[in-house]
């Protein structure tokens, strides 16, 4: 067996749109690489991939084509890089939980038996543990955000109208679930595939919601209505369609949680839009970034004292 080696780009080095945009762009290749035995990582905030050196050859060339990756040796230092990011340690929001759930929803694509699956699997699990003994855990959800966001703008005591949520994946299911629209007259799905999301919802026998296609919105202006935009399963199409609903509703703010804004402030006019890279959304970040930056060293040690007494199982992984 090569050496395994591990090659990476995060928010960290690069501006965390181009990471998003690029990472996008690399995502549908997770079950080609998988079968040429690399384990890959596309998230909103990095591309990474590991395996043997052998896998590897080449592939800065292709997958980090633009970029300037940085490159790790050895499974200690694998181990270590993975188990930090499933604990949460190098996300832009420090300490949330999804990051973990998307490791080992992309280490599935990879054959159990390479040695890269197995250290991963060892990784995430320490990750993971480290971030709950070390109580590193961010201190908001979207759900919140979403919330404060909606009551800033209905400051005033005025009842809210409408809340619309584009997009029925699992961001868009949880922000329904947490009760969002509850100050809202009614909550409306907009989905391409109403009839899927209807059964879908079936279950949900406490929730009431309406659904709309894309193209059925926005024939009324609604000053008191709220648009949450949760998903970033856009095409151009989609995104003139839904341009021009938005346009037309004039809601009083635009949520967009999607990591590529589905729209841009070009496009949109005087609506009021807050994506992830606007100042409002960041203070929300930045807040909870500096109450849990204190425990990054917590965290790294605890890794890093797991890590030595795994050796052997690492070592065990690696044969």
């Amino acid at each position: 067996m090569s050496e395994l080696l591990g090659l990476y780009i995060d928010h960290q080095m690069t501006a965390p749109l181009a990471v998003a945009q690029h990472s996008a762009k690399i995502k549908p290749l997770a079950t080609h690489l998988a079968r040429s035995g690399v384990f890959s990582v596309t998230t909103c905030a990095r591309v990474e991939v590991y395996g043997e050196e052998a896998a590897l050859r080449n592939i800065d060339r292709t997958i980090f084509s633009g970029f300037s990756c940085e490159r790790i040796e050895g499974v200690a230092a694998i181990a270590r890089r993975l188990a930090e990011i499933a604990s949460g340690a190098h996300s832009q929001i420090l300490g949330e939980s999804n990051i973990s759930d998307q490791l080992a929803k992309a280490i599935e694509f990879v054959n159990p038996n390479l040695p890269v699956f197995k250290i991963a699997s060892l990784a995430i699990d320490m990750g993971r543990a480290a971030r709950q003994r070390q109580r590193f855990i961010a201190s908001f959800n979207y759900d919140q955000i979403v919330r404060d966001i909606i009551a800033h703008r209905f400051s005033s005591g005025e009842l809210p109208d409408r809340l619309y949520i584009v997009g029925a994946g699992m961001l868009g299911r949880g922000l329904i679930r947490s009760g969002v629209g509850e100050r809202f007259r009614s909550t409306i799905v907009v989905t391409r595939n109403p009839k899927n999301l209807r059964k879908r919802l079936r279950s949900w026998n406490d929730i009431e919601v309406a659904l709309m296609r894309p193209a059925e919105i926005g024939y009324g202006c609604e000053p008191r209505s709220v648009v949450v935009i949760a998903t970033a399963d856009v095409n151009d199409e989609y995104e003139a369609t839904l341009q021009n609903a938005l346009l037309r509703l004039q809601p009083r703010a635009i949520i967009d949680l999607s990591s590529i804004p589905v729209l841009s402030d070009d496009t949109i006019g005087e609506l009021n839009y807050v994506s992830m890279y606007h100042e409002e959304f960041l203070r929300f970040i930045e807040q909870n970034n500096r109450q849990l930056a204190p425990k990054l060293p917590l965290v790294f040690s605890d890794i890093e004292a797991t890590l030595r007494t795994a050796q052997a199982e690492l070592s065990a992984a690696a044969t």
